[in-house]
């Protein structure tokens, strides 16, 4: 299906991704991503980076960067004491909030020029559940590589649930058929 996408379609996406990241005053889309992440509940750099398909180096660069502006803490995970817990300070829930407004604010005002405005919030929220869809495929089938390797059997592999927020139900991806 690529071939039948046009290129100008591409195109409008990555615009559209440096239009939002503009309005992010002061984070880069890669820090919001990393702050989103921590505010969905992922506490830990390891997870956000395979939920993000960025690389640890990547997450763990924008994480330290948000902890020296006190945007976000770190702690101790009890179960695992190699592990750290991040969290959003009260500092860091204030700039990720107001980063969120500033974001659908200037998405309302680039979807109000559109001739269908519903119909392209929807289409929004099909290509977020769809991206989680294939993400998630993709987590699942290196998490079934990597039992298979360490001779775990397959039901022991668990598929991460995961919730495109900001996006019900009405909004809802058709499946295809196979």
């Amino acid at each position: 299906m690529g071939s039948d996408i046009p290129v100008d379609s591409v195109r409008a996406v990555a615009r559209l991704s440096r239009v939002l990241e503009r309005s992010l005053d002061g984070l880069s889309l890669a820090q919001y991503r990393v702050l989103a992440q921590i505010a969905a509940g992922d506490e830990r750099a390891s997870r956000i980076a395979h939920r993000l398909a960025l690389g640890k180096p990547a997450v763990s660069a924008a994480v330290e960067s948000l902890r020296q502006r006190g945007l976000l803490s770190r702690g101790s995970v009890d179960e695992d004491r190699r592990a750290v817990a991040l969290a959003l300070t009260d500092e860091g829930r204030a700039v990720f909030d107001a980063a969120e407004r500033a974001m659908a604010m200037r998405l309302q005002e680039i979807i109000a020029r559109t001739a269908d405005p519903a119909g392209a919030v929807a289409v929004l929220c099909q290509l977020g559940a769809a991206v989680e869809e294939l993400m998630g495929e993709r987590a699942a089938g290196n998490r079934a590589e990597r039992a298979e390797r360490s001779g775990c059997s397959e039901r022991a592999v668990q598929p991460e649930q995961s919730e495109q927020p900001g996006c019900s139900e009405r909004a809802e991806r058709p499946r295809r058929s196979e």
